[in-house]
């Protein structure tokens, strides 16, 4: 029997990104001659992929999209990626705890891959991973299931010995349409109704490990 894997979600779900993320959104703005965002307004704007997020900004602010202003946001958050974000309190217990249980990890995010790697690394965190599916690693991205799929091959793993940890309906929509049971990171950026079709909502990063324990992999959704 293969492992079982562990597909997370990265911004609201491992780490809390939101600080750089709004530092990033600002600093384009004040390029572009506009106001910044409250925190409320960009946590908002997450989970969707770069170009959604910079879009809304964008329209937030009065402006239509500008391929040179996301060019010019990935650039600036790419190499200061880490600069406030830290992970949550409680996850690194939880991918220690999963390791030694005999688990494989794999993010699944619909941040850019150049992106991913350089927070991953910034936190000490590369190479932890069987897999990272970025937002652009495939020809599609969450909520396509053939997002989550793609990761989880890349992490030689099955459907039948996998779970989902996300904090956005994009990840519990991934997860019901690649046939794996999901867990909804109650912790994290989205909004409760989000979590509809998870298996459970977990409150916080220090219940995660005992919940993805329990469940009964290999023998159909929990």
């Amino acid at each position: 029997m293969t492992e079982p894997v562990a597909l997370f979600d990265l911004d609201g779900t491992l780490v809390d990104s939101a600080p750089d993320i709004h530092a990033a959104l600002d600093r384009l703005m004040a390029r572009l001659g506009r106001p910044g965002f409250a925190r409320a307004e960009v946590i908002g704007m997450i989970g969707d992929g770069v170009r959604v997020l910079v879009e809304r900004a964008l329209a937030a602010r009065g402006l239509p999209f500008d391929p040179a202003a996301l060019e010019s946001f990935s650039a600036d958050y790419t190499v200061r990626a880490a600069e406030a974000t830290a992970l949550f309190p409680g996850i690194a217990e939880t991918l220690a705890g999963l390791e030694a249980a005999g688990w494989r990890l794999a993010v699944c995010t619909n941040k850019p891959a150049a992106a991913t790697a350089a927070l991953l690394g910034a936190l000490g965190l590369s190479g932890r991973f069987a897999a990272v599916g970025g937002g652009d690693s495939f020809p599609v991205r969450k909520p396509d299931p053939g997002h989550l799929l793609g990761t989880l091959a890349a992490a030689g793993g099955g459907t039948d010995r996998a779970v989902m940890i996300g904090d956005h309906r994009n990840d519990i929509l991934a997860a019901r349409g690649a046939g794996v049971p999901s867990l909804f990171a109650g912790w994290g950026y989205g909004r409760p109704e989000m979590a509809e079709g998870a298996a459970a909502v977990i409150d916080s990063p220090a219940a995660l490990l005992p919940a993805l324990l329990a469940l009964p992999l290999g023998h159909g959704p929990g």
